[in-house]
């Protein structure tokens, strides 16, 4: 059964936050609340864990992982920023955006895209998530909580409990954060491509739903 953790939402408690920090460090895979809605998340470094959460989704290595950052300092150290994305970069985080970019040696290959060598990454606005980042010490790969057959994510600490307690090594409660997913930005070519329209608002990247 999973560790089941409240966290207050806007002053989670830290020893909270460390002992799911520490979780990931041995290998865990955890489910935590963001800006856009709650996350799976585990080590970057940590093959048996990533496995366990693309089972969890059902996802093929085609699909782009995210690796959560919590600022925009560890997302250059992961991905490959020109000017022009730094510009996008700076305007649009912390915020419900997921950009999609070429990633670094720093990454393993085995999370990036087989082909293009690109990755998700983001940096969220929430309290909770960003507290947790703090503590980690560095970034957390992360999926949409959207369990295999579902069409919406689960959007509340006790139903992910309910559906996926044998399957979570930890749980942070952060209350309720929605079910709309991020904006997906491929920052690859010339000009943003817009993926996805979600929660984050499009006039900031220059784009309309039409890309």
């Amino acid at each position: 059964m999973s560790q089941y953790l409240v966290v207050h939402p806007k002053n989670p408690q830290p020893r909270l936050l460390q002992q799911a920090a520490d979780m990931v460090r041995r290998g865990g895979v955890i489910a935590l609340p963001t800006d856009s809605s709650y996350a799976l998340g585990c080590h970057l470094g940590d093959k048996a864990a990533v496995e366990r959460i693309r089972g969890l989704r059902a996802l093929d290595d085609r699909h782009h992982l995210t690796l959560m950052c919590r600022d925009l300092s560890q997302l250059g150290q992961f991905a490959r920023v020109d000017n022009a994305c730094y510009r996008l970069l700076k305007a649009t985080t912390p915020g419900p955006y997921t950009f999609i970019l070429e990633g670094t040696r720093e990454l393993p290959r085995r999370v990036m895209h087989p082909k293009r060598k690109t990755i998700g990454l983001r940096v969220p606005k929430h309290v909770v998530a960003l507290a947790f980042l703090e503590q980690l010490g560095e970034p957390l790969l992360t999926s949409t909580l959207i369990v295999a057959g579902d069409e919406t994510p689960l959007t509340e600490g006790w139903e992910i409990q309910d559906r996926l307690e044998t399957q979570l090594d930890l749980i942070l409660d952060g209350g309720f954060c929605g079910i709309e997913p991020t904006t997906v930005v491929d920052l690859t070519a010339a000009q943003p491509q817009l993926i996805r329209a979600g929660i984050g608002d499009l006039a900031p990247l220059g784009l309309d739903e039409d890309g």
